[in-house]
């Protein structure tokens, strides 16, 4: 379970800084939208990991609702940083 939890959340983190990346370069400079991705699932992680204190045993792919929580909430801390960092420095650079 733990690895599977794992994979989840690279991959997660991974769409994540594509994602957030590709948000940031297409948007001007002074627009926050980079950030959507990595807020929306850090807010849904802490969802699911409150959904599943309250719902009984569900399995999703190796992993319980609560893994997935996670793994979202991991995947959004990591992908802010990186797409924060980034987004920085090329704004420090313009």
């Amino acid at each position: 379970m733990v690895q599977s939890v794992i994979t989840i959340g690279i991959i997660l983190t991974a769409a994540l800084v594509v994602l957030g990346l590709f948000l940031a370069k297409t948007m001007d400079k002074a627009s926050m939208v980079g950030y959507y991705p990595g807020i929306f699932c850090a807010f849904t992680g802490l969802l699911l990991i409150l959904t599943s204190s309250i719902l009984d045993r569900v399995d999703i792919m190796g992993a319980g609702l609560g893994g997935w929580g996670i793994a979202f909430v991991f995947a959004g801390a990591v992908g802010l940083v990186i797409t924060s960092i980034f987004d920085a420095k090329a704004n420090a650079e313009a």
